[in-house]
């Protein structure tokens, strides 16, 4: 009998393992977010400080774990049977969700997730106790589960967003208003008193949210925190205003780099001291409730269904050698996870200052909400005098330069970044202190978006695309509450029927999901990868140009080749699957080349002054690009639609030709791209003469098939696609052709010039 709750405590453990990676991927972008978009350190020491936060944490992590074990569910009403089925249904749920947000790139709660699926997996247990025991009078389920809880945590969420993104806009607008986008000159003068309550307000959130639940630490010292918190605010801002101006004057160091920094190792340290239980907790709340039973086995022979868990409501300490090892694979878990930087990328790429593609859709809430702020907007500074609208506006002006315009450049400035940090500990540390139920995501994205918005950073070009962000994270997180319920509630029905065999499809199923999800998103950061040489902004000479498009030419050129001769060979096999991935596939490609020419606006403006001519070289190369695509386009969906409505199939002959042609653009395409990836430019008037001889081919097909019309040929339709096929592939011959010649031209000028 002991042996499947051990099989159950080893699977839940290894659950554990995999939430660690799974909610730390997700919890990262809380105090990632403001150190990376802003640059301010290097990217090592920015992992080096949370690391450094995360790893203490942990080690001083809460050594109750009272959500898990008391907090949503009166755990003696269950047994202990009941209560392993509840917790193995949380953990599967949990990992999955997580997993599913990572996939996404979105941002959710893990406090959440938990607490939900505990509810959801306690609510389902308790229903089927009330209907084998009690006649299914749902009235007693009162008896079974903490409502209360849950409508505090609703009500903490509501007014988390609300407080979070309030504060932080209208923090970071009077901030703006005192030190510009031109802050260094400002800092000289008030730097030192910024410092000073900025690192005030963070030691202040260490000592309330931090080490609040460190175990060694007793209760009088926070009561001595809480009934002399003005004092220690007091004489914090002066130490810390002295210690600002010291750094500054004498040490030459830039204070927002110190707060940033500090903010983010404090911010990293509530995280694991106070979410680790949203990992972990529930394995150890089993591993307890084992022991509990085990030793009263041990005396009474109680059985595991009888076994009532009065034992969790007592106060049961961790292990700090399960802390530490929690603390050591979340730390593993920041360096190493993809989906971790997925995740921080959102809140970054929502946040940031500059314009650029955008990852979200605009829906007709955000159009909405965006046309009546710009009203209103209009109708307040309508009533401001000129003179003031004209100061504020001068606040708000940026400086162009260099920099600025590169891809690298940071996504927002230190101030906002310290703003960020600064706020989110002081909401948080207020929160805590007046034992509010809140998320660490809540309030920091909110504090940072409502940062950004302050800004202007959602100007006419961004805000609808921004907002339809920042609604989808916000709904996310309320769909995280119902899904986490539901699907708990559900596994843990399947487990309580299925039993043992229910139970290990369903963690086999877990961790396929997982690896599968994991293995996906590995391809998927791959392609992206490539699809950034795609998306550069930071060309700014003409070796860069050249080397640029020559990239860009190469994987056009292999794209189209690949796609030409599988819609050539699957037309010949009347093979509709296959030509239907053929056919989505040339959205990506079409995809890559529209947002090349998305990105024309921010490549001009990045040349250097002296490379200006080549903007329209670098226009033209695109639009040949896009004939290109465009052509082959066309080939594939005639192709697929054809075949989808069942039209006749291409004569043996047309598809020979085809084929035909298709072999000798093999070998020419394949000299393109090899020419471009190898830069040997000095062939291309030997490919132009190849272009010429297949493009006479073509037409010599084209004349063939009026012959057959005239003689033999009875298919209309597949006149029109033969017909149209062959007219396309001109096409892309004509536009290949065209843009060698440019590519040609361009290159001899830029290397006369350059002798």
């Amino acid at each position: 009998m002991e042996d499947i709750f051990i099989v159950m405590l080893v699977a839940l453990f290894a659950l554990a393992i995999t939430d660690l990676v799974v909610g730390v991927s997700n919890d990262a972008i809380n105090f990632l977010n403001s150190a990376i978009g802003s640059k301010a350190v290097s990217m090592r020491t920015i992992m080096i400080t949370a690391s450094l936060g995360v790893a203490v944490g942990a080690i001083f992590s809460s050594g109750l774990m009272e959500v898990a074990r008391k907090g949503i569910f009166m755990p003696g009403e269950f047994y202990f049977d009941e209560i392993m089925i509840i917790f193995m249904a949380v953990m599967i749920t949990d990992v999955l969700l997580l997993d599913f947000f990572n996939s996404l790139g979105l941002p959710t709660s893990t406090t959440v997730s938990i607490v939900f699926e505990l509810l959801g997996a306690a609510v389902c247990i308790a229903v089927i106790k009330i209907y084998n025991e009690q006649g299914g009078d749902l009235a007693a389920l009162g008896d079974f589960i903490n409502t209360s809880k849950a409508t505090e945590i609703i009500t903490g969420i509501l007014l988390a967003v609300l407080v979070a993104f309030i504060t932080g806009t209208i923090i970071q607008y009077i901030s703006r208003l005192v030190f510009s986008f031109q802050y260094e000159k400002k800092m000289k003068y008030v730097g030192a008193a910024f410092g000073g309550l900025s690192l005030t307000a963070i030691l202040y959130f260490i000592l309330i949210k931090g080490i609040k639940s460190v175990p060694f630490i007793d209760e009088s010292t926070f009561v001595f925190i809480n009934n002399h918190t003005w004092l220690i605010v007091l004489i914090g801002f002066v130490i810390f205003t002295g210690i600002s101006q010291f750094l500054m004057s004498v040490m030459k160091l830039n204070i927002l780099r110190i707060i940033i920094v500090i903010g983010t190792f404090a911010l990293a340290l509530a995280f694991a001291g106070n979410d680790l239980v949203n990992f972990i907790g529930v394995p150890i709340a089993a591993w307890q409730s084992f022991g509990l039973w085990q030793a009263a086995y041990t005396q009474t022979g109680v059985l595991p269904s009888e076994f009532a868990m009065n034992g969790l409501a007592g106060s049961v300490p961790t292990p700090e050698i399960l802390l530490i090892g929690a603390g050591g694979i979340m730390v593993a878990t920041l360096w190493f996870s993809s989906k971790a930087r997925s995740v921080v990328d959102t809140g970054i790429n929502l946040a940031r200052q500059g314009d650029g593609v955008e990852r979200f859709e605009p829906n007709f809430l955000s159009r909405g909400i965006v046309r009546y702020s710009v009203l209103l907007s209009n109708a307040i500074t309508a009533v401001l005098p000129e003179s003031m609208k004209n100061r504020i506006d001068r606040k708000f002006e940026h400086k162009a330069n260099t920099k600025s315009k590169r891809l690298d450049a940071p996504a927002f400035d230190m101030v906002r970044a310290s703003v960020n940090l600064v706020v989110a500990s002081i909401l948080i540390s207020i929160g805590t202190n007046l034992k509010l139920p809140l998320s660490t995501t809540y309030v920091t994205f909110m504090v940072a978006m409502g940062s950004s918005l302050a800004d202007r950073a959602w100007d006419r070009e961004s805000a609808v695309y921004r907002v339809a962000g920042v609604l989808n994270v916000i709904g996310g997180w309320f769909v995280t509450a119902l899904v986490a319920f539901t699907a708990a509630a559900i596994f843990a029905s399947i487990i309580y029927f299925g039993g043992i065999i229910a139970l290990v499809v369903l963690i086999l199923l877990a961790l396929t999901i997982v690896v599968r999800g994991a293995i996906l998103h590995s391809k998927k950061s791959k392609d992206e990868k490539n699809k950034k040489r795609f998306n550069r902004s930071d060309i700014i000479t003409i070796n860069e140009i050249t080397s640029e498009t020559s990239e860009n030419i190469s994987n056009v050129i292999g794209g189209i080749n690949k796609m030409y001769t599988r819609t050539v060979d699957n037309l010949g096999y009347y093979d509709l699957s296959k030509l239907k991935k053929s056919h989505k596939k040339i959205e990506k490609l079409e995809a890559d080349v529209d947002e090349l020419k998305g990105n024309i606006f921010y490549f001009i403006k990045s040349l250097e002054e002296d490379s200006v001519e080549a903007s329209k070289f670098y226009i033209l190369t695109l639009d040949y690009l896009q004939d290109m695509v465009q052509s082959i386009g066309f080939i594939t969906r005639n192709s697929y639609n054809h075949v989808h409505n069942n039209h006749k199939n291409l004569k043996f002959n047309q598809i020979r030709d085809l084929k035909k042609v298709d072999d000798r653009m093999q070998v020419l395409f394949d000299e393109i791209k090899e020419t471009f990836d190898n830069h040997e430019f000095g062939n291309i008037n030997r490919l132009l003469t190849e272009k010429q001889d297949l493009l006479e081919y073509v037409s010599e097909l084209i004349q063939k098939q009026i012959t057959r019309i005239r003689t033999s040929e009875s298919s209309p339709k597949n006149t029109k696609l033969y017909f149209g096929i062959l007219l396309e592939t001109k096409d892309l011959i004509s536009s290949t052709m065209s843009l060698l010649q440019l590519f040609q031209e361009f290159y001899n000028e830029a290397r006369t010039t350059a002798y």
